[in-house]
């Protein structure tokens, strides 16, 4: 969700367009669909839910539309990181209709709160490759994790916590004296966004974080 290239990962590509789900190397059975929005990031993080999910499949922001992902019938959905806005990235927005569980990333956490009326504006400062500490709820994605936390952070956009939506709850912000916000969770659907990258080298707890949301995928119905 920056206006710059976000990243750090590797050069490959996580997959083609048209790519069938290919089956994961965890003990749960969720198949997750991961919305790729042009980062090198996105493989990262479809490394990380290959590890835990029972399939993954991979989509490019502007290779589906939300009756392809309907199709595709996944258990749940990760919306990468990305350059950009959330209004240029394809799907990324419309995907939050629907009411599986969703996990937005960066760029993807942006698309979250903009698809609920949030401002997304410029943040207190650009980072690109910062480790943060933050503060958190301690639930969804936070589940089992300590109260402080290390994270890496890549953005220079940021939602504007004034204009957070009653249906949005802050989960989580940066341990400065000017606070980010850094996670929300949607009240009532199981939606939930981070504004740092789970899946850089710099969150130690990144992995976690991914497993309890595909273990929510799991017990989704």
């Amino acid at each position: 969700m920056d206006e710059a290239e976000t990243g750090a990962g590797p050069d490959s590509e996580p997959a083609a367009a048209g790519a069938g789900w290919r089956p994961g190397a965890g003990d749960a059975d969720a198949r997750v669909l991961v919305v790729d929005n042009y980062d090198s990031f996105a493989y990262n993080l479809v490394q990380y839910v290959g590890e835990v999910a029972g399939a993954v499949t991979v989509r490019r922001n502007d290779a589906v539309d939300l009756a392809g992902i309907r199709a595709l019938d996944p258990d749940g959905v990760v919306v990468s990181p990305g350059p950009g806005t959330p209004a240029e990235a394809g799907v990324s927005t419309a995907v939050f209709a629907l009411d599986r569980p969703v996990f937005g990333v960066c760029l993807g956490h942006q698309a979250l709160c903009a698809s609920r009326g949030s401002r997304v504006g410029h943040a207190p400062e650009v980072v690109h490759g910062k480790p943060s500490t933050i503060t958190h709820d301690g639930e969804g994605v936070f589940a089992g994790l300590p109260d402080r936390l290390r994270v890496g952070r890549y953005h220079s956009l940021s939602v504007e916590r004034e204009a957070l939506p009653d249906e949005l709850v802050e989960t989580a912000q940066t341990d400065e004296e000017r606070e980010v916000v850094m996670g929300v969770r949607h009240r009532e659907k199981p939606h939930v966004g981070v504004q740092f990258h789970p899946e850089s080298i710099l969150t130690p707890r990144g992995k976690r974080m991914v497993r309890n949301f595909v273990e929510v995928c799991e017990e989704h119905e």
